[in-house]
């Protein structure tokens, strides 16, 4: 599965309403580890087709950072059936990720 960029408008279907696991990744594009996230979640959607990964940029959808209370990012949030069963800050490494489900 690719990753969806998620913003106010497709949040609710793309996350809340996913009929499968959600990561979603609020980061910055002037975050260094967010950027180093990156390709590691784009490995993760590309090996795992299961998951869904939604990238929201706490800059242009403060509302959803505010809603998540992300005070410090990268923050990922797992989201299952529309509720979070798991989240962390900072940045990761796949194997931690992946553990997150």
């Amino acid at each position: 599965m690719s990753i969806v960029h998620v913003n106010e408008k497709n949040f609710e279907n793309e996350v809340i309403k996913a009929d499968c696991t959600v990561l979603v990744d609020l980061y910055a594009d002037w975050c260094a580890p967010c950027q180093m996230l990156a390709p590691i979640l784009e490995e993760i959607a590309d090996e795992h087709l299961e998951y869904k990964i939604c990238k929201i940029n706490v800059d242009k959808s403060p509302a959803i950072a505010a809603a998540f209370k992300a005070s410090s990012i990268p923050m990922l949030i797992v989201v299952k059936d529309g509720k979070i069963t798991n989240q962390s800050v900072g940045y990761m490494d796949k194997a931690s990720i992946l553990k997150m489900f």
